[in-house]
């Protein structure tokens, strides 16, 4: 356990001096120069020129600043996930942003994630879905590309659709990124410019697709950020979690208000006339406000892609098109699907016609639970 790694404050601390106005510059010097073992000390920390003892309260303020900081899309490293605007995404051209040091910044953020966990510190941004999934090392689905490009994987999905015929479209095995305007060809695998895409190769196309957009994109940013992780917190450790907790765990559990969030939700589908009013979604909510906080915050994952709620309130939780999508409960009948399933790009549940409420109970908690194991349910 990381209490076991961590160094006695009497075999050594670390005193972390930075200057508020150079926060990002200081820090990363400071981080970067310290061993694995400097790593599970102790810090403590002093902002230059001001008064004050850090007792918990600037290391917490510390971690909060620097988060922040280098998960402002401003700064170029990362970028709000086109699905999920409360998702942060490596920014593939990163490197444009800051050429001199972009792979070190990737280092010291994983360095910084791992130092915060280590510490039962949070991190002031939730990252894209995959990300957590790279830190775990658990495999990428193709369902996973959903979350980040729906239309994308919609368009691939149409490919194995057309069997023979997809040697008309006239594919190769090559991705067209853009940066700044300029427009480039990336082959997929050696070559691929040269290779048509044939039913027999689909298979092998989609999955160099997938791995490109999940990873090869910016697979030089997730190295150094993995190893800057593992620097604090060996990878053997992490198995014991999920996805979705690690995220609860590094973000912290969000306030969750029940009010704000019944006020805020629509009602689709075979709960359109009577809306909350329904049995169903009566039963539905009465189920979730006897919830705890983390299975709450696990039920946003859920349907959302993320544990974060708005600053604003459930009022302003938006889709993957930019624009608000208010969470959504979408009556659908038990032929249709016999367990709960979520749309995250539109923030949307589909809820069974369940019979009873002890029925809803059981199978919401099973869906919400599967869906950590990165396995559908269906």
């Amino acid at each position: 356990t990381c209490a076991q790694l961590c160094v006695e404050w009497n075999e050594g601390h670390m005193r972390m001096n930075v200057r508020r106005d150079y926060l990002l510059s200081d820090s990363m010097e400071a981080v970067m120069s310290l061993s694995r073992k400097d790593l599970r000390k102790v810090w403590r920390f002093e902002f230059i020129g001001e008064a004050g003892i850090d007792a918990g309260g600037l290391a917490r303020e510390w971690f909060e600043l620097v988060t922040e900081e280098v998960f402002d899309p401003d700064m170029g490293l990362w970028q709000t996930s086109a699905t999920n605007q409360m998702c942060m995404q490596i920014n593939p051209a990163s490197e444009i942003s800051c050429p001199d040091d972009h792979l070190i910044y990737f280092r010291f953020i994983g360095r910084v994630m791992g130092k915060a966990m280590f510490d039962r510190q949070l991190v002031k941004g939730h990252m894209v879905k995959h990300m957590y999934k790279h830190i775990l090392g658990w495999p990428i689905m193709f369902n996973d590309l959903k979350d980040i490009d729906e239309e994308y994987y919609n368009s691939l999905k149409g490919l194995k659709d057309l069997g023979a015929d997809v040697e008309y479209c006239g594919i190769d095995f090559t991705a067209t990124e853009e940066t700044l305007g300029v427009k480039q060809t990336v082959n997929l695998i050696p070559n691929g410019a040269d290779i048509d895409v044939t039913e027999e190769n689909l298979p092998e196309y989609i999955e160099a697709c997938l791995k490109y957009r999940m990873l090869g994109r910016y697979e030089a940013q997730v190295n150094e950020l993995l190893l800057g992780f593992f620097d604090v917190i060996p990878e053997p450790l992490l198995t014991i979690f999920d996805f979705q907790e690690l995220e609860l765990l590094m973000c912290g559990l969000p306030s969750i208000e029940m009010e704000d969030w019944k006020k805020h939700t629509e009602y689709s589908g075979e709960y359109d006339r009577d809306g909350p009013n329904h049995d169903v979604c009566i039963w539905f909510w009465e189920v979730v406000s006897e919830y705890d906080e983390e299975l709450k915050a696990r039920l946003l994952q859920f349907v959302t892609g993320t544990s974060g709620v708005p600053a604003k309130g459930f009022g302003s939780l938006q889709g993957n098109d930019g624009n608000v999508r208010k969470f959504t409960i979408h009556g659908v009948t038990l032929e249709t699907c016999v367990y709960p399933r979520s749309h995250t790009c539109f923030n949307r549940i589909d809820l069974p016609l369940y019979e009873d409420k002890d029925e809803l109970e059981e199978k919401l908690k099973i869906a919400i639970t599967m869906a950590a194991t990165g396995f559908d349910i269906e």
